[in-house]
């Protein structure tokens, strides 16, 4: 893959995302109700006082009534900031901020960055080491070597709580696992290779380390830094990388290749030549772990040994080394049975589970993710991907079992098949799904039109949408209006991006012959048909998206849904056998409800109802949940009586017949659909569980219930989702920003909604 791969932005974006809505990428939000005096007076004084004195009485209560026992502390000084240097520790926030988020998206874990202002290794320990009552665990980052090692070292002495230093032991987990994988493929044996590792920082040691616990003999393993390789008596060589040190009389990083089953790159771009990999043993194993570019590239390694298996840092080559397949689920696990440390049986632990997950047969989940693509266990997949949902459930579950294991945990785990139930229900799948949209998109990426790509907002979407290489916008409007928006936002080569111009494009002729052979008999004339092409914005983006022009279309920023809906349905129909309908996605921190029909149909028919459900639970399946569909009402099973419930119970009759592979009851009131004491009342009830798909009686109190829940309801609202027409086309709401376009745009363009 080329560098186009790579997700690309401009400076100004990126400080956009930081700044937008409100500072940061952080905030606390309360656990419990405060919306009382008693309520407060529960959360404080004199309440508070209750567990005060519980915990004073038995420390390890603090678990039970406070948020300790899933608080990780983020901390740096800046010294070592994501290979920019020392910048110092406020210019750490923004990289300590983006860890915290990590923590929270990928295994539920509570974190808070906090930066400290010192590079005196003796005041790091003790300002650290104070905090040992507030947090769980501290994840220590971007601190620089030697004194990242000594810091860590002390803590983990002194500290009765996990403390890992991520640069470190992170990168040498997700390593270590590709290298148990490459060596299974090869036939070698961890006590048998010869590896060298180029690079004597922070990582470079944690994974020389690392994999001498595993096995890899000591005699076997030669390090280099700049000066070369490091041998005893070399002068100038500190008690850590002495600590590597091998009789050799190799010298330099040229002469240590030679014969090598391995090399772990962990330096600097270009570090290692064609060669340098020519001269290493039959199938070499390379680590070009170097961020953002590698010590060499998978396609230079492989032209000159196309028997090679090739790692990076890089998420657009194969085999990518990403920490964040660690760190996340070892402190989850870690957290879990409330570990007094990380220590190495944890760390191969979580090597060896990974590695594990890669030799499975890949998740369907994951496959969708590259497009369709199989990935399956080889040279190109010695690494599981860093969103394959599996990941929550084995490393914290391994971790958790090497903790008991070898004496540190304080609190064992009795079940285990009900602990990985509980890991399974801390994420909505939601999220790990529209992270895999994108990938999709990348792997596979699409046309997609913005039908008012004069409009800022629409504009900034339709960037991004190029930017982060999910496919090729097509910007309808103005040609110089457009252009000069861009100027102003400081995009780079704007003449390169696709523009349309309604009243110079070529299409326009054959989109008014198209038009007008379809409204000719609706009381159009040919010259109503051409204005309506030359200066109506979503006739023209909906002609071209019928013409094939572009692959899906985003519009409605600046009109109202139903005038965009009219517009666009004067030019597109609906798919064969459905039903346009709209329906929101309420998306929680770990569960998902759609809703439907939000948008268009007023008193849906028994026959439509089912339509609608059967679109909406495809929608639901498509984004990792196993439908469970609840046809809502004022009535739960006839109580109360009333004449509005004849279309619902049609409904359910309509699916009885058909036999649908998705559970479904009706008529419900919310509370008998959602409430799992509440459904107990009802035991013949055929939901197993909550439902997650809600299809309402009409349209008044559907688009009424979407809109109240976003704005109360304290959940994150997608939509509405423009489902059953023959063309994938989503229209935005006019008060959307640019992510909430980018998401509907993804959408529509990965057929999550068509």
């Amino acid at each position: 893959m080329s560098d186009k791969s790579k997700v690309q932005f401009t400076d100004r974006e990126a400080l956009f995302y930081h700044q937008t809505q409100r500072p940061g990428k952080i905030e606390i939000i309360a656990s419990k109700p405060m919306a009382t005096q008693r309520d407060l007076s529960l959360a404080y004084s004199p309440g508070v006082a209750v567990p005060v004195q519980a915990i004073a009485d038995d420390p390890a209560t603090a678990y039970d009534y406070t948020a300790k026992g899933n608080l990780v502390a983020v901390i740096s000084n800046g010294t070592a900031i994501l290979g920019m240097g020392n910048l110092g520790a406020l210019a750490s926030k923004p990289v300590m901020e983006g860890k915290a988020v990590l923590f929270k998206r990928f295994a539920d874990v509570d974190s808070i960055d906090i930066e400290l202002a010192s590079e005196d290794t003796d005041a790091l320990i003790e300002a650290i080491a104070m905090m040992e009552p507030s947090f769980g665990g501290i994840n220590l980052e971007d601190i620089k070597a030697p004194e990242c090692f000594i810091i860590e070292q002390t803590l983990r002495e002194r500290m009765n709580i996990p403390v890992m230093h991520d640069d470190q032991h992170g990168t040498a987990i997700i390593a270590a696992a590709g290298l148990i994988n490459a060596c299974l493929i090869t036939g070698r044996k961890l006590d048998e290779i010869k590896v060298v590792v180029n690079g004597a920082g922070a990582s470079a040691l944690a994974c020389t380390s690392l994999i001498k616990s595993m096995g890899v003999k000591h005699e076997n393993v030669l390090v280099c830094d700049t000066k070369g390789v490091i041998y005893p008596g070399r002068e100038r060589v500190d008690q850590f990388k002495s600590a590597h040190a091998v009789s050799t009389d190799k010298r330099t990083l040229t002469e240590a290749l030679v014969g090598a089953d391995v090399v772990l790159g962990l330096s600097a771009k270009g570090a290692i030549t064609p060669e340098m990999v020519k001269s290493m043993a039959p199938e070499p194993i390379i680590f070009a772990m170097a961020n953002p570019d590698p010590e060499i590239t998978p396609p230079d390694a492989k032209a000159v040994r196309p028997d090679a298996i090739v790692a990076t840092g890089r998420s657009d080559y194969p085999n990518q080394v990403n920490n964040v397949l660690g760190f996340p689920f070892i402190f989850r696990g870690a957290l879990d049975v409330r570990a007094t440390a990380i220590n190495e049986e944890m760390k191969i632990a979580a090597a060896t589970a990974i590695a594990e997950l890669a030799r499975e047969q890949v998740h369907e989940d994951v496959a969708a993710a590259y497009g369709g693509e199989t990935q399956q266990f080889g040279r190109d997949y010695i690494i599981p991907a860093p969103f394959d949902p599996r990941l929550m459930e084995v490393v914290p579950m391994a971790v958790a079992k090497a903790a008991m294991d070898s004496g540190v945990a304080q609190k064992p785990i009795e079940d285990f098949e009900a602990y990985r139930d509980q890991l399974k229900a801390r994420l909505n799948p939601t999220t790990s799904v529209l992270t895999r949209v994108y990938e999709q998109l990348k792997a596979n990426p699409k046309r997609v039109i913005f039908a008012e790509a004069d409009n800022e907002v629409v504009l900034r979407a339709a960037i991004q949408y190029r930017d982060f290489g999910y496919g090729e916008p097509i910007l309808v409007g103005r040609t110089q209006t457009i252009l000069d928006r861009m100027a102003d936002l400081g995009v780079p080569n704007p003449e390169s991006f696709h523009i349309e111009n309604s009243m110079v494009s070529e299409h326009v002729q054959p989109m008014v012959e198209m038009l007008y052979d379809r409204l000719q008999r609706r009381g159009f004339l040919k010259r109503d048909v051409q204005r309506m092409c030359n200066t109506d914005r979503n006739i023209f983006a909906s002609g071209l998206l019928k013409l094939g022009v572009g692959d899906a279309m985003v519009t409605g920023m600046t009109r109202p849904f139903a005038q965009s809906m009219k517009e666009v349905r004067r030019v597109l129909d609906p798919a064969e056998g459905e039903l346009p309908c709209g329906i929101h996605m309420m998306v929680g921190k770990n569960h998902t409800v759609f809703m439907a029909d939000t948008t268009i149909n007023e008193r849906p028919t028994a026959e439509e109802l089912v339509v609608i459900a059967k679109e909406t639970a495809a929608v639901a399946r498509k984004l990792g949940h196993e439908p469970r569909v609840a046809f809502l009402s004022y009535s739960t099973f006839g109580n109360p009586a009333g004449k509005w419930l004849d279309a619902t119970r049609e409904a359910i009759q309509l699916l009885d017949q058909q036999q649908v592979d998705f559970e479904y009851e009706g008529e419900m009131a919310p509370d008998a659909a959602l409430n799992p004491k509440i459904m107990e009342l009802y035991p013949f009830c055929r939901l197993s569980a909550p439902a997650n798909v809600l299809v309402m009686p009409g349209l008044q109190s559907a688009n009424i219930s979407a809109k109240l829940l976003k704005e109360i309801g304290g959940t994150t609202s997608i939509g509405p989702m423009l489902l059953g027409m023959e063309k994938p086309v989503q229209i935005v709401p006019m008060t959307a920003i640019a992510p909430d376009v980018l998401t509907l745009a993804a959408l529509a363009a990965a057929g999550i909604t068509g």
